[in-house]
């Protein structure tokens, strides 16, 4: 069966990746419809090498639309998405508006794919957070094997990770100080102090913050790998933006409740699907977000022991947060659920071909 899909948000970050990835996948599509808000309306996209005209995502028919790809925000998600869904049409959403909800599965399919099991009950999908993503691909094969009790984890977050003005933003810092010869000045009255500078700074603020002091992105991926891989692992994170433009790094300690060797867990994380290790003791033995831009992968180095505490180790995740951390995990579910007879049954009752 070839499917009838719309990308929603086609002209952004990750709806470009999004389109780029299905067409590399050879996703089994017979319609491909690109989507926007009305300003972008007009404008192309590329689609393998085809152009692609924008359609309005408001007036979009969702009727004739199987599955959709949504990259548009929460804010819009939360009305458009159970609109789609209405007409019977599965939407593959990378907001959050719908990750906590307990009747939506939250899937990373190398982790979680038989979550997928409760795709029917409101045929929303969300893909998790970017950080979160990453961060479950590594932790599954070494809690499968040996339990994991606590992970506290640092992040290194791309400026991608908040859109196409952030990374503007960043340019932007970058040339004006190249054009003054010295760096970046902190905000003052006379600009705008709620605005910390990305270049050559590193900011522990993600999101909102919360009473108890957590940021909102902190707060998702505790609540968010306690949904993909166990309620029971507790979880500390610290969530920072730096001044890179395309791939989110992670240190990560873990605690397991039984003793993993360095040589099994490495063993494990290589044989586990998405994930390559990139691990030599050596300068350039490890991955960095530039080597991990454009690849599917997870990618894991750095893993030692921790000798202090009982059945430590510390691993070094990086991935590309808009490919992995987004396009790519959204399509991979797609891929999933076409596999899947209850699917591919109510696709054909929504065509009349049952």
């Amino acid at each position: 069966m070839a499917y009838r899909i719309a990308v929603g948000g086609a002209t952004g970050n990750v709806g470009g990746v999004m389109l780029a990835t299905l067409a590399a996948r050879g996703f089994p599509a017979e319609q491909v419809v690109a989507l926007a808000s009305a300003r972008s309306v007009g404008q192309t996209v590329d689609y393998g090498g085809n152009r692609l005209t924008v359609s309005d995502l408001a007036r979009h028919d969702f009727n004739q639309t199987d599955i959709l790809f949504l990259s548009t925000g929460g804010e819009n998600s939360s009305v458009l998405s159970p609109q789609a869904a209405e007409t019977g049409c599965v939407v593959i959403d990378n907001s959050s508006a719908f990750r906590m909800a307990p009747d939506v599965p939250l899937v990373v399919p190398e982790v979680n794919v038989s979550a997928l099991d409760g795709w029917s009950a409101r045929r929303i999908l969300p893909v998790a957070n970017c950080s979160t993503i990453q961060l479950a691909v590594a932790l599954a094969p070494l809690h499968r094997a040996a339990g994991i009790r606590r992970v506290v984890v640092a992040t290194y977050q791309s400026v991608s990770g908040g859109g196409k003005r952030q990374v503007a933003r960043l340019r932007q810092e970058v040339e004006t100080a190249r054009l003054a010869g010295s760096t970046v000045t902190w905000p003052t009255p006379e600009t705008d102090e709620a605005v910390v500078p990305y270049a050559f700074n590193v900011i522990p603020h993600i999101d909102s913050f919360l009473d108890d002091g957590r940021t909102r992105e902190e707060w998702k991926m505790e609540q968010e790998l306690h949904k993909i891989l166990a309620p029971e692992i507790r979880l500390s994170a610290t969530c920072v933006r730096v001044p890179v433009m395309v791939g989110h790094a992670e240190a990560v300690n873990v605690e397991l409740a039984r003793a993993l060797d360095v040589a099994t867990a490495r063993r494990l994380l290589a044989e586990a699907p998405g994930i390559t290790v990139h691990d030599t003791p050596a300068p350039g033995g490890y991955a960095t977000p530039l080597s991990a831009a454009g690849e599917d992968d997870v990618f894991v180095s750095r893993l030692r022991a921790d000798p202090t505490v009982t059945n430590g180790l510390n691993l070094w995740v990086v991935a590309d947060n808009v490919r992995k951390g987004a396009a790519l995990n959204a399509v991979q579910i797609a891929e999933a659920l076409i596999q899947r007879a209850d699917f591919n049954a109510h696709v054909a009752r929504r065509r009349g071909t049952a």
